[in-house]
């Protein structure tokens, strides 16, 4: 289906397509607000916003960075269903500079009238849905709603996290409905890229085990997990959500030994999207184990947080990055590197929070190590990003 948009563009390479600007911009982000919680957190420096120190580090990190992502994933994904021409130029500049707007205005630069806040940050959010729903609508490709519908929720999230501050000084809903929301994008989206490109990549290699593909099994694990985060969301402490989310973390590990991650080791971007998919029955088991006094909220939370969503979104801004810029879809030591510190820093933060080693606690060692992990890409796909591609067609394994 082509598009009436004109199909030549001398404009920047950072707006000539969608995940260029989100990408490049919420890498940045990670890598700076990290550090900047933790000098907040050691009072260090303090902040105008509207919200509580861990309500903005929460909200920042789930709602700032990640909706930068998932708007880059939208606009470069949704072409390829439609068959039209990619958002560019000035609306994805204006696009960039909302995103941009939002992380002032939470943190004060605007002033603190929560109602100003909430329309500067939730702006965004509602514009890349009405966008990606015109889009979507534009080319006919209906079936593709369902992954707009899940960021409608999170939309909603994000404004009740705001009204939830507003009222009480605090976050009980939006909080854990943000998380559940991505950690369902994460497994509806993830559930389709992850066994296509490893079966893919394995048939170049010839007859041997392939990716089950999705089936009845995987609609059961989306609804039973589904069941689960609406539980965790309402009732994070009741018998009934400590079980729906253990069954859950079951039915995502048989999920993902489905898919057959163990055979990739020798393509690291690839082994990538199966670890950081791992994090999530981990997260879940976690999750369940808080629920009924064995753990730590935060343990789970990390491990959903840091190495499921961290992972999965670095994972797939790598692949997509080399792959629609025309470079060979090869990780190499640096990235590799990269997305190790990322499963470092969820192993830190949730192993090691209360320990001291050498004179850095667990907290300082995660953050250290997520920082890390996003400068590295920064400092590897940046000028990717910034220059045009090298007219290479992306490749698919």
């Amino acid at each position: 289906m082509a598009s009436d948009r004109p199909r030549t563009y001398t404009g920047p390479a950072l707006l000539s397509y969608g995940f260029r600007p989100f990408f490049l911009l919420s890498a940045l982000f990670a890598a700076g607000a990290v550090p900047v919680w933790l000098a907040v957190w050691s009072g260090r420096i303090g902040l105008a916003g509207p919200f509580s120190p861990i309500d903005w580090h929460i909200h920042e990190m789930l709602f700032g960075y990640t909706s930068a992502v998932i708007a880059g994933f939208l606009f470069t994904a949704i072409p390829n269903w439609t068959g039209r021409m990619p958002r560019r130029g000035l609306p994805l500049a204006a696009l960039a500079a909302l995103w941009i707007a939002g992380r002032f205005a939470v943190a004060g630069a605007f002033g603190t009238d929560p109602l100003l806040v909430l329309v500067i940050d939730a702006g965004f959010l509602l514009a890349v849905t009405l966008m990606a729903v015109i889009e979507i609508a534009a080319g006919k490709n209906w079936k593709n709603l369902m992954v707009v519908g899940p960021v409608g929720l999170y939309l909603a999230a994000n404004v009740l996290f705001h009204l939830e501050a507003m009222q009480q000084g605090e976050s009980d809903i939006g909080r854990p409905l943000g998380f559940a929301t991505v950690t369902f994008l994460i497994m509806l989206i993830g559930g389709r890229i992850i066994p296509s490109f490893t079966r893919n990549w394995l048939a170049k290699g010839g007859p041997g085990p392939l990716p089950v593909p999705f089936g009845r099994f995987d609609g059961a694990s989306l609804l039973v997990a589904v069941g689960a985060l609406l539980c965790w969301t309402l009732a994070p402490d009741a018998i009934l959500t400590a079980a729906l989310l253990a069954l859950a973390a079951a039915l995502h590990v048989v999920r993902l030994v489905r898919w057959r991650g163990h055979l990739v080791w020798r393509s690291p971007l690839l082994l990538m999207l199966h670890v950081a998919y791992g994090f999530l029955p981990l997260g879940l088991a976690a999750t369940a184990a808080a629920a009924v006094g064995w753990a730590s909220a935060p343990a789970g939370l990390h491990l959903l947080g840091i190495g499921a969503i961290g992972g999965m979104t670095l994972a797939v801004m790598m692949r997509a990055s080399l792959g629609h810029t025309g470079r060979p879809l090869e990780a190499g030591r640096a990235l590799s590197a990269g997305f190790a510190c990322i499963v470092a820093a969820a192993a830190a933060r949730t192993v090691l929070a209360a320990t001291d080693i050498g004179g850095i606690d667990g907290y300082s060692l995660a953050a250290a190590f997520w920082t890390m992990g996003f400068a590295i890409y920064v400092g590897r796909i940046g000028p990717c990003l910034l220059r045009p591609s090298l007219g290479r067609t992306p490749s698919k394994g």
